[in-house]
């Protein structure tokens, strides 16, 4: 029952949304269900055993995990979200575009879409049918189309655009995976459902050993595109750029591992037909071309959004390196799921409130943001801090096991590669991070300030709780991990890494 609100829930209230002309009313009802959701999710992580709808629908250690990470992702967004709805009707008669990027569109829409967007992800999370998680993972893609679409600028179009024409071929190859499959078990008899996680578990040494493999180079290639795995990442920079800052969180921390969750769920057949070194190898072969891409493309970047959507592409690359590595590699992917999750949500509700104080993306642009907004500063050093792996962060860990896992399997060249993309891409973070932060403020700063002054608005350098809260709650809770593991998490992994194989 539990399950069904969780879908339910957030659909009938994002659909109220659509229809209601409430703007204040839709941004309450954003953090009640927010609230509500991740309630719901805490209270099933104490007992998730069950399954409803004949094995359709169900909550499993690896759905619950990545559930867990999108609700509590969605719950700071939505906080997020809240302060900048309330500052726009507050301050109609300003013109500072990503400050109040809702008003080129009803709120109550884009609420509803997150909404939306909130109920289809929790739909994959919850889907024991790969058919089902297939029209999951598709829905996601229409939900959160119009909110990267909110600016109704030329370059979000071509975003929106981007995002949906390469998903949408992307989800056709996994929907050629998925009937792959079916003929790869058309021949057992006895098989409940060709497509239910559960039957093609049991029956997974009766599978077609060639078919299966065809269905996983599909899936892989077709899941792979959603889950941003170069090279079929084109999407994924400019969606993540032009998106209002509290979508990209949500896209780079939580839409991801969507895609990656539906991967590790024919990953799991695959290692139960025993054809498990196939789609390891495969993991392994894109996670490093990602790391090589984003290596490569980040370097040139002048847009910190942009920049940030690069390093999407490099972690979600570390993931599929440790998936493919084994061992205690596959430990050190998830638990590096969750920690790029909380610090790319930090990070790019920073670069929000950067966009708020500077009106811009460009990274020359922004000089002295330890003078202007002192706490967004420090966020924002902290979290390039994490990302590129440094401890204490959390992130310094998994790196660190998913290396251990290369080192233990002999995979030494792997291990290199792996060093050096991550060393290339610290270098150019920190010299990018550091100068926007610690130089000193120019000439067009100060006269932003005074011309903020003189409209007898709100100094740039008051920073709103709502703008600041849910992402140091996001940078704190990285910081504990770093630190220390609870055992309820520790166990969870442990769980889960045993069910892909790991240790």
């Amino acid at each position: 029952m539990m399950i069904i609100l969780l879908l339910a829930v957030p659909a009938v209230l994002g659909l109220f949304c659509l229809i209601s002309r409430s703007s204040s009313l839709c941004r309450y009802i954003l953090c009640a269900s927010a609230v509500f959701h991740f309630i719901l999710v805490i209270l099933l992580g104490m007992d998730h055993t069950g399954t409803i709808a004949s094995g359709w629908i169900g909550l499993d250690d690896t759905g619950l995990l990545f559930l867990g990470i999108t609700s509590l992702l969605f719950l700071g967004s939505s906080v997020y979200t809240f302060g900048y709805l309330k500052s726009e009707t507050k301050n109609e008669k300003k013109d500072l575009e990503e400050h109040f990027f809702f008003k080129n569109s009803h709120n109550s829409v884009f609420v509803g879409c997150m909404l939306f967007f909130l109920s289809t992800m929790t739909l994959v999370t919850v889907s024991r049918h790969l058919g089902l998680m297939w029209v999951a993972i598709e829905a996601t893609t229409l939900s959160s189309a119009p909110l990267i679409y909110y600016h109704r600028h030329h370059r979000s179009l071509e975003a929106v655009w981007k995002y949906i024409l390469i998903c949408s071929v992307g989800i056709a190859l996994a929907m050629l995976g998925n009937f792959f499959i079916v003929v790869a078990g058309s021949h057992i008899e006895g098989i409940g459902n060709l497509l239910g996680l559960d039957d093609l578990l049991s029956h997974a040494r009766e599978l077609n050993p060639i078919w299966m493999k065809a269905a996983f180079v599909l899936c892989l290639v077709g899941y792979g595109t959603k889950m941003g795995l170069a090279p079929m990442h084109n999407w994924l920079p400019d969606a993540h750029s032009e998106a209002p800052s509290s979508v990209s969180a949500l896209l780079s921390g939580a839409l991801l591992n969507c895609a990656f969750l539906a991967l590790l769920r024919i990953h799991t057949v695959m290692i139960a037909a025993g054809l498990g070194q196939t789609s390891r190898t495969l993991f392994i072969l894109l996670g490093l071309v990602s790391l090589v891409f984003a290596a490569v493309f980040i370097i040139g970047q002048k847009d910190f959004k942009r920049m940030l959507a690069y390093s999407s592409v490099e972690h979600m690359g570390i993931i599929a390196l440790g998936i493919g590595i084994g061992g205690i590699g596959i430990g050190g992917s998830l638990f590096h799921a969750i920690n790029h999750s909380l610090i790319k949500g930090m990070l790019f509700m920073t670069a929000g409130n950067i966009m708020t104080a500077y009106q811009t993306k460009t990274i020359s642009d922004v000089r002295g943001l330890i003078y202007l907004r002192p706490l967004t500063a420090v966020l924002w050093l902290a979290g390039g801090i994490a990302i590129t792996g440094l401890p204490p962060f959390g992130t310094f860990l998994s790196e660190l096991t998913i290396l251990g896992g290369m080192t233990d399997s002999g995979q030494y060249a792997v291990a290199a590669v792996y060093l050096f993309a991550l060393g290339v891409i610290f270098a150019v973070l920190m010299a990018k991070v550091l100068p926007m932060v610690f130089s000193p403020s120019n000439e067009n700063d100060e006269k932003l300030l005074q011309s903020v002054k003189k409209s007898g608005g709100e100094s740039v350098r008051v920073e709103p709780f709502w703008s600041i809260a849910p992402l140091a709650v996001f940078g704190s809770f990285s910081l504990v991990l770093g630190l220390y593991m609870p055992p309820w998490l520790s166990e969870l992994l442990n769980r889960v890494s045993q069910s892909l194989g790991g240790q």
